[in-house]
């Protein structure tokens, strides 16, 4: 009996796949950093603008913790993870079969946002936050890409179809099963 093979959903050769998911890392990294590097030339630490604004607004943050501000002051860690989460992302995305087409595009931009805030986190020893919904923790676009290719993961993961007869070898679907008797295909 031959095997059967699963036709692939997406078929971008291997080495332009990579270039674009890794490229979509590096425009999250670019946009987290330029736009953290305009907050600090603006804005003092703790300066708002504009005043008086109650829904959203920007505010100049040193983070030196983690998500919502958790974890303060465990530098060491606040490192040493992101660089494992890093190297984990980048083996998945070199390892992820190429019919997975949303999964990949999720890990690329959580790789783009843990490079993002790991740079900030070693160069200066605090992440900048600055978009600051005035009743929620302060947060950048390193932590955005985060966030968002998370919740993309979980919703990826609970949309998945299910595997379907056809993936999998079965004699009734054989085509020579009406033809040949059971001893001869063995």
């Amino acid at each position: 009996m031959e095997p059967s093979v699963r036709p692939r959903r997406w078929s971008v050769p291997a080495p332009r796949r990579l270039a674009g998911l890794f490229g979509l890392s590096l425009l999250v990294i670019l946009a987290d950093q330029v736009t953290k590097a305009v907050v600090r030339a603006n804005l003092h630490p703790g300066e708002t603008w504009p005043e008086g604004w109650e829904l959203i607004r920007f505010s100049h943050v040193h983070n030196t913790g983690a998500a919502f501000g958790i974890l303060q002051g465990a530098g060491t860690f606040l490192v040493v993870a992101p660089l494992i989460a890093i190297m984990a992302i980048t083996v998945f995305l070199l390892a992820l079969p190429s019919q997975s087409r949303w999964y990949p595009v999720a890990l690329a931009a959580i790789l783009g946002g843990a490079i993002g805030n790991l740079i900030d986190r070693v160069r200066l020893g605090y992440v900048t936050d600055f978009i600051d919904p005035t009743h929620y923790p302060s947060f950048n676009i390193a932590d955005s890409a985060v966030v968002l290719g998370v919740i993309a993961i979980v919703v990826l993961s609970f949309l998945a179809p299910p595997e379907e007869a056809g993936d999998a070898p079965s004699e009734d679907l054989d085509p020579r099963a009406e033809h040949e008797p059971s001893e001869a295909r063995t």
